[in-house]
């Protein structure tokens, strides 16, 4: 007998260790843990979920229940797929994985969850809840749900929130590190300055200056419970030509060099080639006077070297047409040919 009541009290701590085990994974709805959206019939959003960078390689999935119950929902898609209108993608080098979801339906209301799956019998997924509430108008929205903004400026994020909101507190918060800045007091984010305004009528707006790339990243504008997700991407200017050391002094980057020498490196070029081209063409000048002179001064040794008598009559040919019935002798120097050369020789002497 005693030994039945012991394995029924056995069996009976088995059942309440199970019971435990599948009650871990029941959520109570928190509006200090939980993201709770308010999103228009027919409109979309996307929406952000970060994980531990040691699960990159694990699966990601995004699924939906109804009720709160996270151990029986329903698996919607898996990371890097696309069902109807319902995409996930995982960024790995960001330790996140972003959903998004188009033409939402007032059916569409209950419960989600982002989750990264750990395989292990008694181990659980690590897991987000999000609550929406899909409705013909929303209590809260904002104007970009994507803004951009460059290194060292700044971005405005307008935010709408319904009347019933009015009183309510009003947050900008950095999705990563859960930092969040109120209305009225302003605060830095990293480097950038983070000011929020309340016009307490429907909207306030959010100011953020002296932007780095740090500051990239999903927020969130808050009002009481509800949430609306803001992405912000930081461009970087791709020259930096100078840079701080760790002992203070600035130095010039290889980039920075190549921009501030090009310009004198090409002029230094072109000067160069001016000299060489004018001294080039006076050297060309100079050996052409001189050929000239060479050969002016080749004639004159070749004149005065010359063995010819200069009173010697040199011809190339002669043409003695002697008459039959001339009248008188025909001179022989009439009718010779001279040469050119020896008529010069000649005017000369």
């Amino acid at each position: 007998m005693a030994r039945e009541e012991t394995s029924q009290l056995f069996d009976m701590r088995i059942v309440i260790l199970i019971f435990l085990w599948l009650m871990k994974g029941a959520e109570c709805k928190k509006a200090s843990e939980d993201r709770e959206f308010s999103l228009q019939t027919g409109g979309s959003v996307t929406i952000p979920c970060h994980y531990d960078s040691k699960y990159t390689k694990h699966k990601k999935f995004w699924c939906y229940k109804a009720k709160a119950v996270f151990n029986f929902c329903s698996i919607l898609a898996y990371a890097n797929d696309t069902k109807g209108n319902l995409s996930v993608i995982d960024h790995p080098d960001q330790s996140l994985f972003t959903v998004t979801m188009r033409d939402l339906q007032s059916k569409d209301t209950g419960f989600y969850w982002c989750a990264v799956e750990i395989e292990g019998i008694f181990l659980m997924d690590e897991k987000e809840m999000f609550y929406m509430t899909i409705q013909s108008v929303r209590d809260l929205s904002v104007v970009n749900s994507s803004v951009t903004g460059q290194e060292g400026g700044n971005i405005s994020v307008q935010c709408f929130y319904s009347s019933g909101y009015k009183n309510k507190l009003k947050q900008w918060c950095r999705y990563k590190d859960e930092r969040c800045y109120t209305v009225g007091k302003t605060d830095t984010s990293q480097n950038a300055s983070v000011q929020i305004s309340d016009d307490e009528h429907k909207s306030f707006s959010v100011v953020m200056t002296g932007l780095t790339e740090s500051d990239s990243g999903w927020y969130w504008c808050s009002v009481g419970d509800l949430q609306v997700p803001v992405q912000l991407t930081v461009t970087v200017t791709e020259t930096k030509p100078v840079v701080t050391t760790e002992a203070g002094y600035k130095k010039e980057t290889q980039y920075g060099y190549l921009v501030v020498w090009l310009p004198a490196v090409v002029l230094l070029l072109v000067i160069v080639a001016a000299i060489a081209t004018v001294i080039l063409k006076k050297k060309h000048n100079q050996n052409k006077s001189q050929v000239g002179d060479n050969e002016a001064s080749n004639t004159e040794n070749w004149l005065s070297s010359s063995t010819l008598d200069p009173w010697t009559e040199v011809f190339y040919r002669s043409e003695i047409t002697p008459t039959a019935t001339a009248l008188w002798p025909v001179s022989v120097e009439d009718s010779v040919t001279y040469s050119s050369e020896l008529r010069q020789v000649r005017q000369r002497l």
